[in-house]
Order: C-alpha cells, then structure tokens, then sequence
C-alpha cells in the first residue's frame, strides 16, 4: 500500500464504525424509489433496450415493454438489496449517507424483502412472457450483482469492479436474448464493451472520491494500490476499449455512422485518460467519469438509430436526456 494511501486510510479509521440506523417502517414513495438506484437503473434500461432493438427478427411491441421492464425492475431489485447489505459503508460515505438506509426511512428487513420479492417477480415474469433463456440470463446477473459482487467482492479486493463489472454488462445480452431466445457472438461483444468499460468509468470516480471509500474501508484501487497504479490501468483499459467499441460495425450489427462515431470516440477517451494520467488534479478524473457516460450512451444510441433511421430526430432528445439523468 502507498504512503498516500496509508495516509488516507489512518485519516478515515475513527469512521469505521457506522451510525446506528433508526429504524422504521415509515418509508415513503420516492424512498423506495431511491433504493431501487435510479441512475443505474437508466443505464441499465437504455443498454438492454439497445440489445433488444439491435437483435435480428422482430419482437411484438408489449413484449418488448415487458422485457425492458423486467430489466429495470430486476436492475433496481438487486441495487435495493445492495443497499441492505451496505447499509454501514453508506451511513460513512459523504456520497451515499442521504440513502434512505442510512437516514432511517426504511427498515433494513423491509429494503431486504422489497428486493428479493422484485428479483424473483422479474425473473419469472421474463420467462413466462419472453423466454427462459432471457430470464436465466437475468436471473444471473442480478444474483452476480448481489452474491459476487456486493457480498464476495467488493469490500475483499481492488479487482471489484473489474469482475463485479459482468454484472452491469449482461443488459444488452439479455435484451438480444429476449428477441432471439439465444447468445452469439454480437450480443457477446456488447457484454464485453460493458464489461471493459466498467473500471475506467468507476476508477475515474474513486480517484476523486478516494477519500471516502478509505473512511469505509473500500479497498477500490486507489485505496489500496495509490493514484499512480489506478491511473495506469484506466489507461490500459482505455487502449482496450476503444477498438473494441468499433466491434459491433465490423460484425454487422451497427453500420457506418456508428464506426466512424466509436472510433472518435475511443481515440477521445485515450486522450482523457492520458490527461488523467499527467495531471496531479482530480478535475480530469471528474472530467472522464462523465464523459465515459456520454461515451457508452452514445455508443448504444447509434445502435437504436442504425436500426430505425427514421426515428433520428425524436430519438436525440431522448438520448441528451438520458446522459443527463445519468450523469
């Protein structure tokens, strides 16, 4: 562990011990809404949706609200159950402390069983409507999300968003599998563009939010390994991530405009890690946190609009919306 990191570890440890949780049943709409994660849950939605519509064969309309809706209700299930199991970082953390966990709107058993019930009510309503491939696909992210990522991972190695990351990714696969009733190659290629996304988008939020997740004893990368070593990889990953946004146009399932727009994209998003890379300040890591944000809706917006070119012009407000509920 670096001097540095020592340093904001000793600075954070008359905080290890969380605030006690009042407890009450008392919970009001919007803070059962708030457990669900809204903001992931959005990104979650829009990337399955992207997978669904980008599939090959058709799909009736009702059953593709239904599929989209059992994606962001499973999504939002398994963020209510992380935030039951999480309940004591989040009361220390200065970004997550308003959580309604943490300030006694909801009684932890009560955020444990909302999550569980709309687990297994999303699984099996997305089989019984769609298939049962589509489901167990569902089925598995969300339970990664919970028992490898939350319980397993996240609070034992730096490498948690690095595998935890599968979680987030499985979305437009499923989406694709909903259409299809299978997984191929293109729908595997959208898991992985997720899935290599995932650690710069997150390491270039714990760089500036480090002190934080030492005060929780989070050991996310720049806790444990120091700047220098978290700022390497999000390169690293960056050289990764940009070739393999422009996959998709080579296998066929986006077109030319969605080529030409991720390879820009990509060369940007190496520029920005380089920047976060040279610089000592946190504004370039603030700054590549919400471009990659931007990167990947982007990115899965093309593949909606390469598949109903029509729909242009009413799908860009929407997709500006999105970014900035996200971001």
């Amino acid at each position: 562990m670096s001097d540095t990191s020592l340093s904001l570890a000793s600075q954070g440890a008359s905080f290890v011990e969380a605030p006690a949780v009042a407890r009450t049943s008392q919970g009001r709409i919007s803070d059962y809404v708030a457990l669900l994660k809204p903001r992931v849950m959005t990104l979650v939605v829009f990337s399955g949706f992207a997978g669904l519509y980008a599939a090959p064969g058709e799909i009736h309309p009702f059953l593709a609200a239904v599929a989209v809706l059992c994606l962001a209700v499973s999504a939002g299930a398994a963020g209510a159950i992380n935030m039951w199991y999480e309940r004591d970082i989040d009361a220390v953390m200065d970004r997550t402390r308003g959580r309604p966990l943490p300030r006694g709107k909801i009684a932890p058993q009560e955020a444990l069983a909302f999550g569980v019930i709309l687990s297994l009510l999303s699984v099996m309503l997305m089989g019984v409507a769609l298939n049962w491939v589509a489901a167990a696909l569902l089925g598995v992210a969300n339970a990664f999300y919970v028992f490898v990522y939350t319980i397993w991972l996240k609070r034992r190695t730096p490498q948690n968003i690095v595998i935890g990351g599968a979680a987030g990714a499985f979305p437009p696969m499923i989406g694709w599998a909903a259409v299809t009733g299978g997984i191929d190659l293109q729908s595997i290629v959208l898991f992985a563009l997720i899935f290599i996304w995932t650690p710069p988008h997150f390491w270039a939020l714990a760089l500036y939010r480090q002190i934080d997740y030492a005060k929780a004893k989070v050991p996310m990368l720049p806790v444990v390994a120091g700047r220098r070593a978290t700022k390497n990889q999000i390169l690293a990953y960056s050289l990764l991530l940009a070739p393999l946004g422009v996959a998709p146009a080579f296998l066929g399932t986006a077109g030319a405009v969605y080529a030409l727009t991720a390879t820009v994209m990509g060369l940007c998003f190496v520029l920005l890690a380089l920047k976060v890379q040279r610089e000592q300040d946190d504004k370039p890591a603030k700054l590549l946190f919400g471009y990659s944000i931007l990167y990947l809706f982007v990115l899965f917006g093309l593949l909606i609009v390469d598949r109903a070119p029509g729909l242009l012009a009413e799908s860009l407000p929407a997709l500006s919306t999105f970014a900035w509920v996200a971001g």
